[in-house]
C-alpha cells in the first residue's frame, strides 16, 4: 500500500529543561488517532467525511493492527436466514451474555447501528460470504439466539481492516505507521496531545493536538498464554487514559476463549495461545475430553459447544484439571465429520494453519485449550459522545469497557469497533474550532520529562531484562487472576505485582529505541497499572459473573449488579462501585421473550 503522509505542521524543535537539551519532532494536528486498527480507522474515516482531517498514529506498519487476528465473524442482525431476528435480540443476547453489567446505552447502539454498518462495509467492497441467493451469509456463534455472524472465511477481522484502509486512502487520511505513543499531555482535566518516539529511527515526537482519541486496545497480552503478539494489548490504551485522570470501568473481566492452540512440542512457542476460531465450533466442531466423551453434553446439553465463552472456558479448564486432559495439557476439537470441501470453503485458515503443522482438520481433532483473549473492561466513556471525563479525551473500541459487561459475545468486539467509531467520530468532528492548538509551557515540560525518562529506560544497564520481567508478569496474572480467583490468590498476586516492580529498578535493556527489548520495556509501565487494576478490581467483586470466577463466591449476587471504577488517587488507585441503568423497553421485551440458541439446529 502507498502511505498517505500527514500533511500537518512537522518540526524538529529542542526543548531545554534543568539543563538538559531534548530534541524533539513537533506535529500540530486538530484531532490525533492513537490507534490504527478497525476502531481507529473507522473514527477517522468519520473525521474525514465531517470534513476534520485527523492524524492516525500506529505502532505497526498501516494495515498491520490486532483488528486482522479476528477471525470468526462480525455480528448484525440483517436475518439473511433467520428473518426473526432484529436488533433488540442482538441486545438482549448481549445484555444475557454480559451478565446485565453492560452499558444499556452502548448495547443498544451497536445492536441498532450494525445492519447500516454492514451494509456499508459491504458497499465499500468488503468480500463477505454470501447465500445461494446473493444475501450475506451468517453463521450461529456462542450464546446467540440466531445465526447473526456475517463473515469472510475465518478472516473476517483481517477483511474488515482491509476495506477500511482502502477507503481511508481513497479519503487520503494522514497517517503515521511505528510510532508509539507512551504518555498523554494532560493537566488532569484537559488533554493536549501526547508524546511518543519513532520506532523506526528512535526519534522523539510530539503531538499538539486539540483532541485525541485512543483507539490502542485492551490488555489481553499481560497473560502468559493470549491470541494476540506478545507486543501489543499490554494495556496502553487503558494505562494512558488512566494516567491522564480518566476512569477505568470493571477491568476485573478478562475473556479467556475456550480454544487456544496449545503448545505441542513439534512446533514453534510462538503458537502457544493462538486463537483456534469460535467459527470451527460455530460450523459445527465438537469438544471430547482424552476419554473420549464429549463432555459439554454434562455442562450445558442445549446449547453444547456454543453455550458462552465463559461456560465453555471454565468447562474445559475443570477437564483439564480433573485429569481428563490430552497429552499437551488441553481438550481436543473435532470438526472431522465435516467434508473436507465444507472446511477448506468455510474455515480457510484454520484448515492450512494446521496443515502446515502436520494436523489434518478433515481427518482428526485438534487439541485446544483455553487463552487470554479479550477484555471487557478498559476505559468509562460516555458512549454517545466517546467522551471520558477529560476534555479533548475520547476513546473507543477494546480500550473502552461498557459494551460487553462481564463477557463478550463473539461477533461483538468487531461489530463495536465500526458502530461506536463512527459515532465517536461524528462527534469529535462538531467539537473542532478550527483553530491552531498550542502546547502550552506546563505540558512542554511534561514532554520534556518524559523524553528524558525514556532516554534513562534506554540507558539501562541492569541484571533483569524487559522479557524476563514480562515473562514474570504472565504467569503472575494467569495464576493469580486467570479463569478461577480467590481472594488469597488474589492477595498474593498484588504482592507479588509489587514485588515484581521493584525488580524493574534494575531493569537492562538490550537495544537502542528502535529495539524490541526497549518496546518492551515501555510497556512494563503500561502493563502495572493496568495489571493492579485487575487485580484489585477482581478482589472488590465479591461474587462470580460472567468471565470473573470466585471459588470462594461461586455464585451470582444481585446485590454486585454495578460497575466497579478506578481512579487515581493523590495515594495510588481508588476504587469505587455504580449501579447499572436499565435496558429500554424494547430490548427488556426481547429478554421476556426468552430467545436462546438450541445447539440441536446444528445436527
Amino acid at each position: 500500500m502507498t502511505p498517505t503522509r500527514p500533511s500537518v505542521a512537522s518540526e524538529a524543535v529542542q526543548g531545554v529543561d534543568d539543563g538538559h537539551d531534548v530534541e524533539y519532532e513537533e506535529v500540530t494536528v486538530p484531532v490525533l488517532v492513537v490507534g490504527a486498527g478497525a476502531a481507529g480507522a473507522r473514527t477517522a474515516i468519520a473525521l474525514q467525511q465531517s470534513g476534520i482531517e485527523p492524524l492516525v498514529v500506529g505502532k505497526r506498519d498501516h494495515g498491520d493492527a490486532h483488528t486482522t487476528w479476528a477471525a470468526g465473524g462480525i455480528n448484525a442482525a440483517l436475518g439473511s436466514l433467520d428473518e426473526e431476528d432484529d436488533w433488540t435480540i442482538h441486545a438482549a443476547d448481549t445484555y444475557k451474555e454480559g451478565h446485565f453489567v453492560n452499558d444499556p446505552k452502548a448495547v443498544e447502539l451497536v445492536a441498532k447501528e450494525m445492519p447500516d454498518r454492514i451494509r456499508e462495509l459491504d458497499e465499500w467492497g468488503m468480500p463477505f460470504d454470501r447465500t445461494d441467493d446473493g444475501e450475506i451469509n451468517q453463521r450461529y456463534f456462542g450464546a446467540q439466539s440466531f445465526r447473526r455472524t456475517c463473515f469472510v472465511g475465518d478472516r473476517t477481522g483481517e477483511a474488515i481492516l482491509e476495506t477500511l484502509v482502502e477507503k481511508a486512502q481513497e479519503l487520503e487520511i494522514p497517517y503515521r505507521d511505528n510510532v508509539m505513543i507512551t504518555r498523554l499531555l494532560s493537566d488532569g482535566s484537559r488533554v493536549y496531545g501526547a508524546a511518543g518516539y519513532d520506532m523506526e529511527d528512535g526519534h522523539f515526537v510530539v503531538f499538539t493536538a486539540e483532541h485525541v482519541v485512543l483507539a490502542a486496545g485492551g490488555f489481553s497480552a499481560l497473560y502468559n498464554r493470549h491470541s494476540s503478539r506478545d507486543e501489543e494489548n499490554n494495556g496502553d490504551g487503558p494505562a494512558l487514559a488512566y494516567e491522564a485522570g480518566a476512569t477505568l470501568l470493571d477491568a476485573e473481566f478478562v475473556q479467556f476463549h475456550p480454544t487456544g492452540m496449545v503448545q505441542d512440542p513439534d512446533w514453534e512457542e510462538e503458537w502457544s495461545g493462538r486463537l483456534v476460531t469460535e467459527a470451527v465450533r460455530g460450523e459445527g466442531g465438537r469438544l471430547f475430553n482424552s476419554e473420549g466423551e464429549r463432555f459439554m453434553e454434562r455442562y450445558s446439553p442445549d446449547q453444547m459447544e456454543l453455550d458462552a465463552r465463559d461456560v465453555v472456558a471454565r468447562a474445559i479448564a475443570q477437564e483439564v484439571r480433573e485429569g481428563r486432559r490430552t497429552e499437551n495439557g488441553g481438550v481436543y476439537l473435532d470438526i472431522s465429520h465435516r467434508d473436507r470441501s465444507f472446511i477448506e470453503e468455510r474455515l480457510p485458515r484454520m484448515y492450512e494453519r494446521f496443515q502446515s503443522l502436520g494436523v489434518d482438520m478433515a481427518t482428526e481433532p485438534i487439541e485446544v485449550a483455553p487463552t487470554a483473549h479479550y477484555t471487557m473492561g478498559g476505559v468509562d466513556i460516555d458512549f454517545d459522545t466517546g467522551e471520558t471525563g477529560i476534555d479533548g479525551l475520547y476513546a473507543v473500541g477494546e480500550t473502552v469497557a461498557g459494551v460487553h459487561g462481564a463477557n463478550r459475545l463473539g461477533g461483538n468486539s468487531l461489530a463495536e469497533t465500526v458502530a461506536i467509531g463512527r459515532l465517536v467520530g461524528e462527534h469529535v468532528a462538531t467539537k473542532v474550532c478550527g483553530e491552531t492548538p498550542t502546547l502550552p509551557g506546563g505540558m512542554q515540560a511534561l514532554a520534556r520529562r518524559e523524553f528524558r525518562a525514556l532516554e534513562a529506560l534506554e540507558a539501562s544497564d541492569g541484571d533483569v531484562t524487559p522479557e524476563e520481567v514480562h515473562e514474570a508478569f504472565g504467569r503472575l496474572v494467569w495464576d493469580h487472576a486467570g479463569i478461577l480467583r480467590d481472594e488469597e490468590g488474589l492477595r498474593e498476586g498484588l504482592q507479588r505485582l509489587r514485588e515484581l516492580r521493584e525488580r524493574t529498578a534494575d531493569l537492562r535493556v538490550d537495544g537502542d529505541r528502535t529495539s524490541l527489548a526497549f518496546e518492551y520495556a515501555v510497556d512494563l509501565s503500561f502493563m502495572f497499572t493496568v495489571g493492579e487494576a485487575l487485580l484489585r478490581s477482581a478482589l472488590e467483586r465479591e461474587e462470580s459473573r460472567g468471565a470473573h470466577f470466585r471459588e470462594d463466591f461461586p455464585e451470582r449476587d444481585d446485590e454486585w449488579r454495578k460497575n466497579v471504577l478506578v481512579r487515581r488517587g493523590d495515594t495510588g488507585m481508588e476504587l469505587s462501585t455504580r449501579g447499572v441503568g436499565e435496558p429500554s423497553p424494547e430490548v427488556q421485551r426481547a429478554l421476556e421473550e426468552g430467545y436462546e440458541l438450541n445447539y440441536h439446529h446444528l445436527e
